[in-house]
């Protein structure tokens, strides 16, 4: 807990003292929590409850899982009430995942109960049975059920992220955002296990929780499979990255960068969550074809020769060689070829112009020149923000596409840009030339013609 930031450790405090009071008040006004002939229904849920906790699934987000234990607490919610399902949840803080320290078993186990306190208490409030549901009154059921898992599931979605902002600082918050209505309505289907549960108990009682364990856990197989694709994804993506900049020593993490202000465009002119994947992954690789342009010509200093510049523009198309066979890039393909065609149509590879030229290029020539110029290069240091965007605002229409510029100038407004730390350039070249970028639109590259 001492590592945790203060706000983080006053909302820690908060959760778990909310929990201690719902649970004292219910003790005080009853008399007791759960009645002794509930007790083995609880044991059982209980049980269910902890053996999903303690194996969860991890997610993309660093140091996040989900785990689909929460079936067991909207169980309870049915057959105990609104008392036993915060017990149910409280078990959490008896998880025996690996690793997972004191302070975050107490947040769980408190968070759980107090979300399945409220969620019996909106069950009760919607006039649903509490006890062992009759067979032919399972109808019933489903209504207030489906309210309590409704309000269940957000609560207990609010309540995590809420922690991770205060523990992390940072825009943590926003990693356990993207794609969150699929993850809420994946959630709230997973939280129909809870109804199938009361409802074999009707007929099979205990030996339900063991009914429900295969399909419980065949979601989880299932989910952490999705995950670890598409780590699988991203790590493809990153070794490629790695292979360019090695390569093209001067432009480190400018894959990175690229990718990060693409998906900010692609945010902010309402792209889906599936499109703004395949435009993170596009500019990442937007440059991969220069792992097939000769190392002398991506490192040479002065001005190129014209079958110099025609190996650098041919980059994009060897890019498109090098990833075609890579299956869910989709868009990305376009982005990759195009991303270098400019809105006036004197771009390459093939001079399209306008509404010619695909979104996703569009997008990522914005992202590709914006990191450029306020990135260090070798014959200049890094041009402020503020330089850069008036430099868009100037060229677009000519270089850019006017939409993502201005697209991109909101997001800016939103979510300042951090620069890239400065780097020490290389020694200046004896001759006195400099190197241009093909990147930069205030830098444009020196042909020279001739022997």
């Amino acid at each position: 807990m001492r590592d945790l930031p203060w706000p983080a450790r006053v909302y820690l405090v908060a959760v778990i003292g909310t929990a201690a009071v719902l649970l004292a008040h219910s003790a005080v006004v009853s008399g007791s929590l759960v009645r002794p002939e509930d007790l083995d229904v609880l044991l059982v849920l209980a049980l269910l409850f902890l053996v999903c906790e303690s194996m969860p699934t991890l997610l993309n987000v660093e140091q996040f899982a989900v785990s689909v234990s929460f079936s067991a607490s909207l169980a309870a919610v049915v057959l105990i009430g609104p008392e036993g399902a915060a017990l149910v949840g409280l078990t959490a803080t008896l998880s025996v995942r690996p690793g997972l320290p004191l302070v975050k078993r107490l947040f769980n186990g408190a968070q759980f109960a107090i979300c399945g306190y409220v969620a019996g208490w909106v069950y009760e409030g919607c006039h649903g049975q509490v006890g062992v549901p009759q067979v032919d009154a399972f109808d019933d059921l489903i209504g207030p059920y489906a309210v309590a898992t409704a309000v269940f599931v957000p609560l207990n979605i609010v309540l995590t992220l809420t922690m991770i902002r205060l523990a992390t600082r940072a825009r943590a918050m926003e990693l356990p955002l993207r794609g969150m209505a699929q993850f809420l309505l994946s959630y709230l289907g997973y939280g129909t296990f809870g109804l199938l549960v009361a409802g074999l108990w009707a007929t099979v009682q205990s030996i339900s929780a063991v009914l429900v364990l295969l399909p419980l856990f065949v979601a989880r197989w299932a989910f952490g499979q999705y995950h670890a694709q598409q780590r699988s994804y991203d790590a493809t993506i990153a070794a490629l990255c790695q292979a360019v900049e090695t390569k093209d020593y001067y432009t480190r993490g400018h894959c990175t960068r690229v990718s990060l202000a693409s998906s900010m465009i692609a945010r902010e002119i309402g792209m889906g969550r599936e499109r703004v994947r395949a435009i993170r992954y596009a500019g990442m690789l937007h440059d991969v074809g220069k792992l097939g342009v000769p190392t002398k010509v991506l490192q040479k200093e002065g001005p190129l020769t014209e079958e110099e510049f025609a190996a650098i523009q041919l980059h994009p198309m060897r890019g498109l060689e090098i990833v075609r066979g890579i299956g869910f890039l989709d868009e990305a393909y376009a982005g990759i070829m195009h991303h270098h065609e400019r809105h006036d149509g004197t771009g390459y590879p093939m001079g399209l112009a306008g509404d010619e030229i695909p979104e996703f290029a569009k997008v990522i020539a914005v992202a590709d020149a914006f990191d450029s110029m306020t990135s260090d290069r070798s014959y200049r240091g890094a041009r402020p923000v503020e330089v850069a965007v008036e430099e868009l605002r100037k060229c677009a229409g000519t270089h850019f596409d006017p939409v993502m510029v201005a697209a991109f100038i909101r997001a800016l407004e939103r979510e300042p840009w951090q620069p890239p730390r400065r780097v020490e350039p290389p020694p200046p070249d004896a001759a006195g030339t400099t190197i241009k970028d093909h990147d930069d639109p205030t830098m444009p590259i020196q042909v020279v013609t001739g022997p």
